[in-house]
């Protein structure tokens, strides 16, 4: 099991930023590559951004291309989202999630295995 806790959100203005954290516990973290999502009211949850397990390799959806970063810490278990540039659309719920062991990319919410419960970000325009 992975334990995942995600923790950053918030109100923030059109062009601002925000830096989401997502902690893990259980497991060797090192041993999954990891995700962010993001889920709007009334709307799929739709992939953000991909880490690999070493953190070489990263993904990104072409909504948050450029202006969103994501990077890991595996001695400090620990995911970031550096979130630039904001928009009113990236309003949602922003989820951390672990693979089931692939390192392959992938954006489908059934290849990730552990989730976390969320952290709201807010975008005012």
């Amino acid at each position: 099991q992975v334990q995942l806790v995600e923790s950053g959100g918030g109100l923030v203005q059109a062009g601002g930023s925000l830096r989401l954290s997502c902690a893990a516990s259980g497991r060797t973290f090192s041993n999954y590559a990891m995700g962010w999502f993001r889920q709007a009211p009334g709307k799929e949850r739709e992939f953000v951004a991909q880490i690999s397990r070493s953190g070489g390799r990263t993904y990104y959806a072409d909504s948050v291309k450029g202006r969103f970063t994501i990077s890991r810490d595996n001695a400090k278990n620990t995911v970031y989202l550096q979130m630039n540039s904001l928009k009113p659309e990236d309003t949602a719920v922003y989820f951390c999630a672990a693979t089931s062991g692939s390192d392959s990319y992938t954006y489908l919410t059934s290849e990730y295995r552990y989730w976390g419960q969320g952290t709201q970000v807010t975008v005012s325009s």
